[in-house]
């Protein structure tokens, strides 16, 4: 349900934006074989991980709070090709929502973990209750939410409901670098929120490491959710973006390679002035409906004039070095690429 706003209370519909980020974070390998004595989890899946990095307010927690929840109590994994007549319905896994779903022959199939543990990863914990547990402890309490009897808060975790629960797993924990205790647990999955902020120096980059060896040596995968990062501070969600790696699904509507928006220099609309920040706005900002450009433009020339970059990643979606960096964006790139070409 949408936690939310004058819309509170209706069913959660995702954007195109956000469903095209769920359908590739759950595309299926085309040649995975189901063994029900040893499913193949996370070999299963083209991706390991979904990078979605999107400006201020498009609704990236919403839709962490909305895969967590199928993370949790759905049908996550792949439970091999349907055949003619297979249906997967809620009332068979503890839900009393009634809902079913009729396979169509060839397609594949979905069931519950069996042990399910997820962290919530943010920087501080403030960080994660805003963004993530805020909204999914709302889509719970909501009047006659079948999560309800499944997802249990307790305060600083949620006990999932399955049969034969057990204390150590069947759980959604919330992690910052002040829980360090929590590392190293076998976790079906997780959430690296505002993985932009995760660097060396405050210990988030050695916490996400330690997550995502976890996962991959239980079968489970994870996602990562950030506005924009700034290349001076080396974040991790930087290093995930430029590793390129075959299995990372990255989200991401770049401004500066969209021919509307550049210049007749062929150089990137400056982000300056109003009209063009409109421009940028209305594409980075594309599918999410509930956000009002004119609020965004309130913000974001407020912002423009104490810290441009800031304002770049936030609203426009760019990559910009912020205030801190010791060398302008790209001088250290070109320099070097010279020094390579006088070398060879």
């Amino acid at each position: 349900m949408i936690p939310q706003g004058f819309k509170r209370g209706r069913p959660f519909r995702q954007y195109d934006w956000q469903f095209w980020c769920t359908a590739n974070h759950y595309r299926v390998r085309e040649d995975a074989v189901y063994d029900p004595e040893d499913p193949p989890m996370n070999q299963a899946f083209v991706y390991r991980l979904t990078q979605v990095m999107a400006p201020q307010k498009t609704g990236k927690g919403p839709w962490a709070a909305c895969l967590t929840c199928v993370s949790a109590v759905g049908p996550e994994l792949f439970g091999g090709w349907a055949k003619r007549g297979d249906v997967y319905r809620c009332d068979l896994h503890g839900c009393s929502c009634g809902w079913y779903y009729e396979y169509e022959v060839g397609e594949p199939m979905g069931v519950r973990h069996p042990s399910p543990l997820i962290q919530l990863t943010a920087n501080s914990q403030e960080q994660v209750k805003t963004n993530v547990w805020g909204p999914l402890n709302a889509m719970i309490r909501r009047q006659g939410s079948p999560l309800a009897d499944l997802l249990l808060p307790r305060g600083e975790f949620m006990r999932i409901a399955a049969e034969g629960t057990d204390p150590e797993t069947d759980r959604i924990d919330m992690v910052s670098s002040s829980a360090k205790s929590r590392l190293g647990n076998p976790i079906s999955d997780y959430l690296h929120d505002e993985s932009g902020l995760y660097t060396k120096q405050n210990g988030m980059v050695e916490v996400a490491d330690a997550q995502e060896r976890g996962a991959a040596g239980m079968g489970g995968r994870g996602k990562q959710t950030t506005n924009c990062y700034d290349p001076a501070m080396e974040s991790f969600a930087q290093l995930t973006h430029e590793a390129d790696l075959p299995n990372v699904f990255t989200y991401y509507r770049n401004p500066d390679t969209n021919p509307d928006l550049l210049g007749e220099d062929g150089k990137p609309l400056p982000y300056s002035t109003k009209a063009n920040r409109r421009k940028i706005h209305a594409y980075v900002y594309e599918g999410s409906d509930h956000v009002d450009l004119d609020s965004i433009e309130g913000l974001a020339v407020a912002l423009v004039q104490r810290d441009p970059a800031q304002a770049e990643r936030f609203f426009g979606n760019r990559i910009r070095a912020g205030g801190g960096a010791w060398l302008p964006d790209g001088a250290w790139t070109a320099r070097r690429a010279d020094v390579v070409a006088t070398a060879a």
